[in-house]
């Protein structure tokens, strides 16, 4: 366990180091999320959205978790460029454990996920929004349990595509149905009952209740309870299979 801690280090620092050389991937990936923070929030300002709290209350929420929804699945693509450098190959024959060439990046990723979201929030409270401390605090948890959850299954997927050209259309059809029946940008419970009903077999639409109810500074509701819930389940699936997965990708090379 301790040669694992250690080994995670490494790689994490590693991957920290390089990110934070990088602007582009600093903020970048806050783009989409700030965009519509600045150009779909203010046309939500005083409509009744059928929850508690401000339009600001009910939009943020959904665009941390959609900031790590797209940001820890499109994670693989760095993968990918490393494989096709031989990157990869190279970090394969080095003592350093397979779990923790997955664990170090999924790391860096929560790490920097959660940087860019309290970003949006800086921006989301210029604009209007008010919430209490503690619900903004667990609505970054929440960001970084799903970031981490995505990211190994992205780079578990990425050790088995051969290009980004076939990584990506996948990754694709598998986000955007997750964004639209998880109620990211607007509650479910304005959708028709069908809609509403659908989007219950969604996990991250749990994630977004939990959120919501927190920025409004209900930790009483169920719904934080359920979100908790459902986030330790994604992850310990997320992190077990993409885990077990990785270390199997690639064939013979020692897999510790």
């Amino acid at each position: 366990m301790r040669t694992l801690l250690s080994d995670t280090a490494l790689v994490f620092g590693r991957y920290a180091r390089q990110t934070l050389r990088s602007k582009a991937a600093m903020t970048f990936g806050a783009l989409m999320p700030a965009l519509y923070l600045v150009l779909y929030g203010p046309l939500l300002t005083d409509m009744p959205l059928g929850g508690a709290g401000s339009s600001w209350q009910v939009l943020v929420p959904g665009l941390l978790l959609q900031l790590a929804l797209f940001g820890a699945a499109f994670a693989g693509m760095g993968l990918i460029i490393e494989k096709q450098h031989g990157i990869v190959d190279r970090m394969r024959v080095t003592p350093v454990s397979r779990l923790a060439l997955l664990l170090g990046r999924v790391l860096r990723d929560a790490a920097l996920l959660t940087a860019q979201a309290g970003v949006i929030v800086l921006v989301a409270v210029a604009m209007g929004l008010r919430a209490p401390l503690p619900g903004v605090l667990l609505g970054f948890a929440f960001t970084a349990a799903l970031a981490l959850s995505l990211a190994a299954l992205s780079y578990a997927l990425a050790m088995k595509a051969a290009a980004p050209m076939s990584f990506a259309p996948l990754v694709n059809t598998v986000t955007m149905p997750t964004m639209l029946l998880s109620g990211l940008l607007l509650p479910m419970s304005l959708a028709p009952g069908w809609l509403d009903a659908l989007s219950h077999v969604m996990p991250l639409r749990y994630l977004v209740d939990a959120v919501r109810a927190a920025f409004v500074g209900h930790y009483a509701d169920p719904a934080l309870a359920r979100g908790a819930l459902a986030a330790l389940i994604l992850m310990a699936v997320s992190v077990t299979a993409g885990t077990r997965y990785f270390r199997r990708a690639g064939g013979g090379t020692s897999q510790r």
